[in-house]
């Protein structure tokens, strides 16, 4: 594996979390440094870090908020 890979690699938890998880990734990354770019998307979807999955769970947290506050009254 190229060192620019490692590199990017060691710096993000997550990235490096899901390679460990799922090995299979190690042959790809051998074969095409390139194939980083599918596994951080790979990664994102499992990990729900999608803009759509954050703003899915800002809107959740406004509804627990107004349920909560609605409670209140």
């Amino acid at each position: 594996m190229q060192v620019e890979t490692r590199m990017r690699l060691k710096s993000n938890p997550n990235l490096y979390r899901y390679l460990r998880e799922n090995s299979y990734w190690y042959k790809y990354l051998n074969r095409s440094p390139l194939s980083i770019k599918a596994l951080e998307q790979e990664m994102k979807e499992k990990y729900r870090l999608q803009p759509k999955d954050r703003i899915e769970n800002i809107a959740k947290s406004v509804n627990m908020i107004r349920s909560f506050l609605e409670i209140m009254k």
